[in-house]
């Protein structure tokens, strides 16, 4: 297998990054879990106002399993003059991030996480959604509401943000997922970061799947400038970073 490029390091950040993460008997040793000093796995802003508890989640006559895999498609146009339900948006949040049991105190959500960590925190950018003031939102799973963190329309900003993809224009809302880093990173070290890009992918499956089967669009989106983004949502870019979005809308 090739090796890192030695002549031109900084063209072989990737490389570098697969080579020194990989696990091998010898780099296995030495970690222990500091108990005393693992993260919080639950973000909130006490200042924020105001806080919407969000509606309780109505499966409906949603699409079965099968039929969503069998027609998920990332969609790219949307009808922008349309708006999505509350009960909607609350549908998806909890597919993709929703506390689905609790066992003996430790909470699970609806898509795994490496180490039950749960790094990623989701972001809404609502756009056109029925009782909800536009603007972008933090998602709490445990409380199950959306906090707002800055009103205004932000739709257009975000789509410069994102290399200049009109789509999330016209999208209804717009999922934007960060990581905070340390979550992951009290446990699995340097590895961490392969984690949180799983994890997050495992996340925007479930989003895929869960709009196909309300009847809506969905397209992810990994090419941004970050920086841009993290400015917009308020996250610092290193303890928290911005790692992938995803446009949900009403296709046209």
């Amino acid at each position: 297998m090739r090796g890192p490029d030695k002549e031109n390091p900084q063209n072989a950040v990737g490389e570098r990054f697969q080579e020194e993460t990989k696990y091998t008997p010898d780099r296995m040793g030495g970690n222990y879990l500091d108990w005393e000093r693992i993260p919080e796995r639950y973000k909130s802003y006490p200042d924020s106002t105001p806080k919407i508890k969000l509606p309780e989640v109505n499966f409906g006559r949603a699409a079965n399993l099968w039929e969503a895999i069998l027609r998920r498609r990332s969609v790219r146009h949307y009808s922008p003059d349309r708006s999505l339900p509350l009960d909607g948006l609350s549908v998806l949040l909890w597919a993709t991030q929703g506390i689905t049991a609790d066992a003996e105190g430790y909470e699970f959500r609806a898509a795994p996480s490496a180490g039950g960590l749960y790094p990623i925190e989701t972001y809404v950018l609502a756009r056109a959604v029925e009782g909800l003031e536009e603007g972008i939102y933090h998602f709490r799973p445990r409380a199950f509401d959306l906090e707002l963190l800055r009103p205004g329309a932000f739709s257009g900003a975000m789509a410069q943000a994102a290399l200049g993809q009109g789509m999330i224009a016209d999208a209804q809302v717009t999922f934007i997922w960060t990581a905070i880093v340390a979550r992951s990173k009290w446990k699995y070290r340097q590895r961490a970061y392969r984690y949180i890009y799983l994890d997050a992918g495992h996340i925007a499956q479930n989003l895929y799947l869960a709009g196909t089967a309300a009847g809506l669009g969905v397209c992810g989106i990994g090419a941004f400038f970050d920086d841009l983004v993290n400015a917009l949502i308020g996250a610092d870019g290193a303890e928290e970073t911005a790692l992938y979005l995803a446009c949900v809308g009403w296709p046209a």
